[in-house]
């Protein structure tokens, strides 16, 4: 099992965070990645980069040898009813979104709490992509929102960082969603969370919990660009369309 694209990762524009762009391109480019995602945390963090980060990313390269960026945010969920800390004008220059938990924005309270404010934010259409839900600090009512993940096309993550240096104790919960996915028939992404670029499309911890339950690859919707892509355009997403002439030149190299 190989995951081709990445969705999730920090450059030093988050400053706990340790690459720079070209770092990134050049370990992705290294590692056979098609794809990597730079994805900064939403200004409700304390260690966001300035909003106009967001939009001054058009002067960065979308592609370098081969390999290609995806401009996204890991959105913060806000208290306690939901929704993002993004404005409506910063939507045009993401690529997609991912919605998490942190705990300086968002402190941990009961699974009832937990829920609706996921299920707000999963209905308001802002999101693509449900980030780190395996987070022992958030239980949630796990069927209950992979239910509404699947109603409304967005992705449960499986965050690889979850099972090595972040999060701990989230290894349980990440093999119960993985586990209630597939049996309710939906789909995830498989991310890295890397903070430095060493670990970029690094999801070893996820494709061995899948490839000891027999989870399908089919329902890992990163798997390559093409899936991936696909997906972006079902959101209506303008890079699945920029991405097409790219596409198909490395589906003509296959």
């Amino acid at each position: 099992m190989k995951i081709l694209v990445d969705t999730h990762a920090h450059s030093i524009a988050s400053t706990h965070a340790y690459s720079t762009v070209n770092e990134y391109f050049i370990e992705a480019k290294e590692k056979g990645l098609q794809i990597f995602s730079l994805t900064e945390h939403g200004p409700e963090m304390p260690d966001s980069p300035h909003p106009w980060h967001f939009g001054n990313r058009k002067i960065l390269p979308r592609q370098k040898n081969g390999v290609v960026m995806l401009k996204g945010i890991e959105g913060n969920i806000l208290p306690n009813k939901g929704g993002l800390d993004i404005s409506e004008h910063m939507y045009a220059y993401l690529d997609f979104v991912i919605a998490s938990f942190h705990e300086p924005v968002f402190k941990p309270c009961d699974i009832k709490t937990h829920t609706k404010a996921v299920l707000n934010t999963i209905r308001s259409g802002k999101c693509q992509i449900l980030g780190h839900p395996g987070n022992p600090n958030y239980p949630l009512d796990y069927a209950e929102v992979i239910r509404a993940a699947k109603d409304n096309n967005v992705l449960m993550e499986i965050n690889n960082s979850s099972f090595t240096h972040s999060r701990e104790g989230s290894a349980p919960f990440c093999r119960g969603i993985l586990e209630l996915v597939d049996k309710l028939d939906w789909k995830v992404c498989f991310a890295s969370d890397a903070h430095v670029a060493y670990d970029v499309g690094n999801c070893s911890e996820s494709v061995k919990l899948a490839e000891e339950i027999g989870f399908p690859v089919e329902r890992i919707v990163n798997r390559d660009a093409f899936s991936f892509l696909a997906f972006l355009a079902e959101h209506n997403k303008p890079v699945a369309n920029e991405l097409a002439p790219w596409l198909a030149s490395i589906r003509d190299c296959k």
